[in-house]
């Protein structure tokens, strides 16, 4: 900006071009979140176009991936070039930049007909805007001077999402690529619950808090007719000579969809099906109640073995507003940054401890707490379950690849020996459908042909995928429940907790198959999450200058290895578990710098202060939880962390075997058959949970 002169302020720069605003941009730290919304898509000719569209952008996305890696290799071999003339300089010339790969893929598209049949310049662009991002963290260093590795091609299922355009902020009915059209109106006109009173008309969120508990708004068919673009002519409102235009998608109020044009075969409509349970209608509103927060929507697939063509489709809008939070959760947080407490995390292995004192240390303002999250007996036995069953599909997998695959495999010893025994008894040679033995391999290791080249029949590959998907639904329901037994501790602890700075992945390297099982990773970044959406944080403190688990209350030290789990001090006499121990002190460790773990310490002053004016609740805390708490279970499949029935079949019963020492399985006398329409079975008597020791008992 200029100067003024004559008391007249000077005309205000000019950007992009002449009359042309400043590009809008996201505000910086704006909330964004993200919705999924399920694309049923069941049309064959659609299906098809979905898959040619996720093949042309494949193609694209690694043919700029290979171009970059060349150029990659090409500046690193350019050592002369880049000390004479400088390291930009030879990005310049060899096209090492955004614009230089933008313009790669251009040329990609002109030079090959077909991938510029099934997709658009813009998608192009974005996808090189990913690749560019891969490039620019090898070519330039983080913070701490690390660099990710060259870029390479990817695999195609490793490939699942088309990244979208944002749209425009600034210009009224502009969205180049995939578009959400419809509004929520029409899409509850077309498929209204028929058990929603007329009258209702659920449209904002003050609406929808007056539904009944349990009154679903939508029932969506299974298949969904796609929808149609408008018809005809509409009024445009400017005075031009006819005063009207086309109708377009812009003009369509219809269910909710998503569209993307600008392609060979016409515009790609995908129908959009909305969460339909009960109590997902106050989340739908806080998404897509105003269109005018919707930003961009990426494509997204997923194995979907039982979907069409072995693949689900979802679009993922992203909105320019604060994630949903149900109201018993903006509660549960509002009581717990009312809760005047601090407290310490002990995250192990196996098990996560949390102790908890009153901030000022007055026993009149509430007692010590203490929570151990732990595995239950029963969910032992359902992950070991799981295990196996994992570990038989797995070799299932293994025997279908060397039967189609048998020359890429050697004989074991057992078929060897047969082999030798059938010769010297003078029997002719049997061919083995399926060798057991090591898979032909070089003189230094590799095998002899890749992986990738391999045979696979429909059936492993059916099952491949299943396995896949399992592992995703597990994956999901672990991070659900981790969200929720991070609410519960806040819940009882209050939203400011003190945690060792360890680092997970050494403990993976050393522990690996027993973290799958307890995801303390997951639980610690959830327990942070929650703390900072309750108005507090947790806060990590390093163990080299605080030592808390070689260290007592009262300042003493006690040396104690790993297999030690008992905290007995010889100076004051305090007993207890070596891990609510440490919880304990990390109640009272401060740090200098909040951001800088190096600079906590422990206050040994307050630790012993505290020691002597809660005296016994203070023993009783740190011997056991004194707190409910829920088991800290690993979830093996389904989208929620919930207990599935039994199949049918005898019931089971734990009875004592006289000649072992432990329980055996017997199958419950069947009863007789009941008359129609009722069970054979009484039943079942309610079960009541309660804490003992380090796992839930289960009392009738």
């Amino acid at each position: 900006m200029g100067r003024e002169e004559n008391g007249v302020a000077p005309p205000q720069r000019r950007f992009r071009g002449k009359y042309r605003q400043p590009a809008w941009r996201r505000s910086e730290g704006q909330p964004v979140a993200v919705m999924v919304l399920e694309l049923p898509v069941t049309d064959p000719r659609t299906l098809r176009r979905l898959a040619n569209l996720y093949a042309a952008a494949w193609h694209i996305k690694r043919a700029v991936q290979r171009d970059a890696r060349a150029r990659v290799n090409a500046y690193w071999a350019a050592r002369t070039q880049r000390k004479d003339k400088g390291p930009k300089a030879v990005r310049e010339r060899l096209g090492l930049s955004r614009e230089g790969l933008q313009r790669a893929a251009y040329q990609h598209l002109e030079d090959s007909g077909w991938l510029r049949h099934h997709l658009t310049k813009a998608l192009a662009m974005h996808l090189t805007g990913e690749v560019w991002t891969a490039t620019q963290r090898h070519l330039f260093g983080d913070a701490t001077g690390k660099r990710a590795g060259r870029p390479k091609a990817g695999r195609w299922w490793d490939f699942t999402r088309i990244p979208g355009r944002a749209r425009s902020h600034t210009t009224a009915a502009k969205w180049e690529t995939f578009r959400l059209v419809g509004t929520l109106e029409g899409h509850v006109g077309a498929f209204r619950h028929p058990h929603l009173p007329q009258d209702v008309h659920p449209h904002t969120p003050a609406d929808a808090a007056q539904l009944p508990p349990g009154q679903s708004v939508l029932l969506q068919p299974r298949r969904m007719a796609t929808p149609t673009v408008p018809t005809g002519h509409v009024p445009t409102g400017n005075p031009t000579p006819s005063g009207r235009r086309k109708a377009t998608w812009w003009d369509y109020d219809g269910p909710l969809a998503v569209v993307l044009t600008g392609i060979g075969g016409g515009d790609l409509v995908l129908p959009v099906r909305l969460p339909q349970g009960c109590g997902c209608w106050p989340r739908v509103l806080h998404f897509l109640a105003d269109p005018d927060a919707w930003h961009k929507i990426d494509l997204v697939r997923r194995r979907k073995p039982s979907a069409p063509g072995g693949w689900a489709y979802e679009a993922h809008l992203m909105v320019l507003r604060p994630g949903y939070a149900a109201p018993g959760t903006v509660e549960l947080r509002r009581q717990a940054a009312k809760l005047d407490r601090v407290g310490g995390v002990d995250g192990n292995v196996s098990h996560l401890e949390v102790v908890s004192l009153p901030a000022t240390l007055d026993p009149a303002a509430g007692p010590v707490l203490s929570s151990e999250i732990t595995l239950s007996e029963t969910d032992k036995r359902r992950l070991l379950t799981q295990a196996s069953k994992r570990r038989r599909r797995q070799r299932a997998l293994d025997r279908s690849r060397r039967a189609t695959n048998a020359q890429q495999y050697g004989l074991s010893k057992r078929q060897r020996k047969r082999a030798e025994r059938r010769q010297v008894a003078g029997l002719p040679g049997k061919t083995v459908q399926m060798p057991r033995g090591p898979r032909a391999a070089r003189n230094n290791g590799p095998p002899s042909r890749a992986y990738r080249t391999d045979r696979l029949s429909k059936s492993y590959q059916h099952h491949r995928d299943r396995l896949a998907a399992n592992a995703a639904r597990a994956a999901q329901a672990n991070k659900a429940r981790a969200m929720l037994l991070a609410r519960h501790l806040i819940g009882i602890h209050g939203s400011n907790l003190t945690i060792e700075d360890c680092d997970i992945r050494a403990w993976f390297r050393l522990w690996g198959k027993r973290l799958s099982q307890t995801t303390p990773g997951l639980l610690l970044n959830a327990l942070e999450k929650e703390c900072a959406a309750a108005g507090g944080r947790l806060l990590r403190a390093s163990t080299f200058t605080t030592a808390m688990s070689q260290h007592c209350l009262c300042g003493a030290a006690v040396r104690k290895y790993l297999r030690d789990r008992e905290h007995i001090c010889p100076a004051c006499g305090l007993t207890g578990k070596r891990d609510l121990v440490s919880a304990a002190l990390g109640i009272f460790v401060h740090l200098d710098d909040p951001n800088d773990p190096s600079t906590a310490r422990v206050d040994y002053t307050s630790s012993r202060h505290a020691q002597l004016v809660f005296g016994s609740g203070l023993q009783e805390a740190l011997r056991e939880s004194t707190a409910a708490y829920l088991p800290l279970a690993s979830a093996g499949g389904g989208r929620a962390a919930a207990t599935r029935p039994q199949r049918r079949g005898p019931l089971l019963r734990e009875t004592p075997d006289p000649k072992a020492g432990r329980p055996r399985m017997r199958p419950e006398p069947r009863q007789g058959s009941g008359h129609a329409g009722k069970s054979a079975f009484p039943p079942a008597a309610p079960v009541a949970y309660e804490p003992r020791g380090k796992s839930w008992a289960a009392t009738t």
